[in-house]
């Protein structure tokens, strides 16, 4: 992560970050910014810390692709909505 400066993400459209994990850094992702998805973000709780992480239908929204694991992924997102409405 020292590998990333301020202006990365101003300068490219994506900044990917490989070490334990692969992590893909955007600005935005199908037409949604962070102020997009910050308005339904969910609170996760990891390690004590809480973290705003995008909802389902915004993921659903960033995943707006031809790529069949994006429509996989939709699929699933999807099945999640669903289960959540009927609780």
């Amino acid at each position: 992560m020292n590998d990333v400066d301020d202006d990365d993400l101003a300068r490219y459209s994506m900044v990917r970050i490989a070490d334990e994990i692969v992590v893909d850094l955007m600005a935005k992702a199908c037409g949604v910014d962070y102020a997009d998805a910050s308005r339904d973000a969910v609170e996760m709780l990891f390690a004590d810390v809480t973290i705003p992480v995008a909802s389902p239908r915004t993921l659903i929204r960033t995943k707006n692709t031809v790529r069949p694991s994006d429509a996989a992924d939709r699929q699933f997102l999807q099945v999640l909505i669903d289960e959540a409405a009927r609780e």
